[in-house]
């Protein structure tokens, strides 16, 4: 019975997904670091929890939703979509992740609030924005192909980058806004394409996502897009005076970027054939995140 109900708990974190708040949220201490703010590590835990947390409840909400709907039973698992199945196959315990999704998100309420007390109501549009992207995500935004490709995009890169830096440095600036579009364009690609494998389980069940309006060749032209911009702001930074030329170190990864979208371009008919490149995909969005941090840090002395 334990190892049930720790099961539908771990499961409905999805804990191998819970490495990407981390490098989004170092990108915001990178630009706060970079800009001279002192980096307050009580305030640097908090924000991380706050981060982690706010992933996890997403994670756990969307588990017990895709259970009730029933879209858990239809969707062939991958190791990057299709759910963790671990309430189907525990269905009593379904609870639990209900469970997981409220308190994860009543943890970061309250890290939101306490930082709203330290930095004052200046934070107050990022938080209430990030509670209705949590909130919203599975039921109505999935229902929605524009906001169901921008919200992910929004939550880990203009809610995650910008309000770290805010809360270590007090202020907005231009430096975190252009930062914070790197991970918009990576995550935002991560769901789409994670949502490949799932388009026709997610017809059934009411979603309504690009890959489901637009096909997935038009959906891969947008995920190419994507990727150019991406490292196109990248090139932005230093060329605005923003950034430091050490950040352009995070180009290396367009090789892995163009070598990506072209297994993804020539594998998006065949699951089996896309799953590589799925991770590779979720490769370039860590290693992208981590040295774009890496080199602003490193700019900085």
């Amino acid at each position: 019975m334990k190892n049930n109900q720790t099961s539908v708990v771990l499961g409905s974190m999805r804990i191998p997904f819970l490495v990407l708040p981390p490098t989004c949220v170092g990108l915001g201490v990178a630009d706060a670091f970079y800009s001279g703010g002192s980096i307050n590590i009580f305030y640097l835990i908090l924000i991380f929890i706050g981060a982690v947390c706010a992933h996890i409840s997403v994670n756990a909400l969307n588990e017990y939703d895709d259970f009730k709907t029933g879209l858990d039973f239809k969707t062939i698992q991958t190791p990057f979509s299709g759910g963790s199945k671990t309430i189907p196959d525990n269905p009593e315990k379904a609870y639990q992740a209900l469970l997981v999704g409220v308190i994860t998100l009543l943890i970061t309420i309250g890290i939101g609030i306490y930082f709203l007390y330290i930095r004052g109501l200046m934070l107050l549009p990022l938080g209430l924005f990030g509670v209705l992207i949590v909130v919203s995500y599975t039921k109505w935004i999935t229902r929605s192909p524009f906001l169901c490709l921008i919200a992910p995009g929004l939550g880990f890169g203009h809610l995650m980058v910008m309000g770290t830096s805010f809360v270590l440095t007090g202020t907005y600036s231009w430096s975190a806004f252009l930062i914070s579009m790197v991970p918009f364009f990576l995550v935002s690609n991560l769901l789409l394409l994670n949502q490949f494998p799932d388009i026709d389980a997610d017809r059934e069940v009411g979603r309504k996502h690009l890959p489901i309006t637009l096909g997935k060749r038009r959906c891969i032209l947008i995920y190419g897009i994507f990727l150019f911009l991406t490292y196109f702001s990248i090139i932005l930074g230093p060329v605005l005076g923003l950034l430091p030329f050490a950040s352009l170190i995070s180009l290396i990864c367009i090789i892995l970027a163009i070598h990506t979208f072209s297994g993804v371009r020539k594998n998006a008919d065949s699951i089996k054939d896309l799953i590589p490149y799925m991770g590779k995909n979720v490769v370039l969005i860590l290693v992208t995140n981590i040295l774009f941090a890496i080199g602003i840090v490193y700019g900085a002395f």
